[in-house]
């Protein structure tokens, strides 16, 4: 769509998708343009089509321990511990970052009592007083807020896992939330660029699969 859809144009498009029964899954890119209401428009989207997971009948799902289509970037940071090895159950994860993609979904995932999650989890975020009292004191740190390297060696327990989510731009250079030093102290950290990011992409491609395997077996 043009940089100067309106709202209802938005909304058009939508309800297009909602009825089109060759559509099985969709997205709406975040973020929005300023002019534009993307929680307003997030509410139109099928919550069965919602292959973002982040509808409020998806997000309430998730809290409640319901199968349904599970955020992606939580669901890729997930994947990508388990897949290195790195325990969950029962470890003190700290999330840098209270956002809609990453910080809330993903603390409400970790906690649910199933295998990959059962965790302990602290949600903090940029306006916290001494940030690093809590991040020193967790297994895991997610680094999720969009601050150019918020995350120093100084606040890493050493031998904690990181997980760099969080990027942003400075200038025109793709900055990470974890700052280059603080692979020295970790135990295992993530790619900074291009780790998690695929990771989202992946998750993308299962929300679609499930959503058209619900949509043959709904027949």
């Amino acid at each position: 769509m043009p940089s100067d859809a309106t709202q209802q144009d938005v909304l058009d498009v939508i309800a297009r998708f909602n009825a089109d029964p060759a559509v099985d899954a969709y997205l709406m890119q975040y973020p929005f343009p300023k002019h534009l209401d993307f929680e307003g428009a997030l509410l139109e989207v099928d919550p069965a089509k919602d292959v973002d997971g982040l509808h409020p009948v998806n997000l309430g799902h998730l809290v409640q321990g319901v199968d349904g289509p599970l955020p992606c970037t939580p669901a890729g940071i997930q994947a990508l511990l388990v897949h290195y090895g790195v325990q969950i159950e029962g470890r003190h994860v700290v999330i840098v970052g209270r956002g809609l993609t990453i910080g809330r979904p993903l603390a409400n995932l970790l906690t649910l009592k199933r295998p990959n999650a059962n965790a302990a989890v602290t949600v903090v975020h940029t306006g916290v007083a001494d940030l690093g009292s809590y991040t020193r004191e967790a297994d895991i740190i997610i680094a999720a807020a969009g601050s150019p390297g918020l995350i120093t060696p100084d606040m890493v327990k050493p031998g904690a896992a990181v997980v760099a989510a969080g990027v942003s731009f400075e200038g025109k250079k793709l900055v990470s939330d974890v700052a280059d030093e603080v692979a020295e102290v970790a135990g295992w950290l993530s790619p900074r660029i291009g780790g998690v990011g695929p990771m989202t992409r992946a998750m993308l491609l299962v929300n679609t699969v499930e959503a058209a395997e619900r949509r043959m077996e709904q027949g």
